[in-house]
């Protein structure tokens, strides 16, 4: 059931159009505190996403306390999803980050983690860029190192997830 409400019926403010849906109840899973990789839950059915070539939207407050939001490639372990950045993009003061992923076979299932940055390993020869490329593009080792860039690997410990299964 879709009930569009009309301009006429929005308060002032309002953002035009305003669609509510009758959505799914969206499903959370709470990881705080679970530092035993083993007993940390993990939602059932979205591996298959988890190790997808599919980007993830990361979202950082930046210094400003503006958000931001960059799509990068990314690897799961069962512990930690990591992704390479840039060190000009690591200077983040707030640990706090999220990740979203959208299924591209289906938009209303996705999977959001909510977690913190553990740490930056810093390297110029990234082992995990190498594999990105190959997972990403069929490409090994990666190719478009710049010269001046220098990487680092992002781990994020996820605390919570949000979870939509279409």
């Amino acid at each position: 059931m879709v009930d569009i409400i009309s301009p006429e019926k929005t308060t002032p403010g309002a953002r035009g159009w305003i669609e509510a849906v009758s959505r799914p109840k969206t499903e959370t899973t709470n990881l705080g505190g679970l530092d035993d990789p083993a007993q940390r839950p993990h939602p059932e059915g979205f591996q298959d996403l988890l190790q997808s070539t599919v980007v993830a939207h990361v979202a950082t407050i930046g210094p400003e306390g503006e958000t931001q939001n960059n799509p990068v490639w990314f690897a799961w372990d069962g512990e930690y999803v990591m992704f390479s950045q840039t060190k000009t993009r690591q200077k983040q003061r707030n640990p706090k980050i999220t990740l979203s992923i959208a299924d591209p076979e289906n938009h209303l299932r996705y999977l959001e983690i909510r977690g913190i940055v553990e740490r930056v390993e810093e390297g110029p020869d990234s082992e995990l860029m190498n594999s990105l490329s190959e997972k990403y593009l069929g490409v090994y080792p990666y190719q478009d190192q710049r010269p001046g860039d220098e990487r680092g690997v992002v781990f994020v410990r996820p605390r919570h997830t949000t979870h939509k299964d279409g």
